[in-house]
């Protein structure tokens, strides 16, 4: 069967106080997950936003990857009634 399916993800990040911080928020047909990140930046660090940026947002896209596969594994094991072990 094919079928086709959209997620929609979105990023938004603010900075203050000398860090960034990045959302990540996915929302899919059944769910919705955010994934937070932040960025520090060093006092001795040349400041360069596009980095903290960066930074901030793989941050918060990693946090949602790992809820991603969290949530597969329990749904893994609602299917199995095994425990489902997952890893990047």
């Amino acid at each position: 069967m094919d079928t086709t399916k959209t997620w929609r993800l979105g990023i938004h990040i603010d900075e203050h106080d000398d860090q960034t911080h990045a959302r990540a928020h996915l929302v899919t047909k059944d769910s919705e997950l955010t994934g937070l990140g932040i960025a520090r930046l060093n006092p001795r660090d040349t400041d360069v936003p596009e980095i903290g940026d960066e930074l901030a947002v793989a941050r918060a896209l990693l946090d949602l990857a790992h809820q991603l596969l969290e949530a597969a594994a329990g749904d893994i094991e609602s299917v199995t009634h095994q425990r489902g072990a997952i890893s990047l």
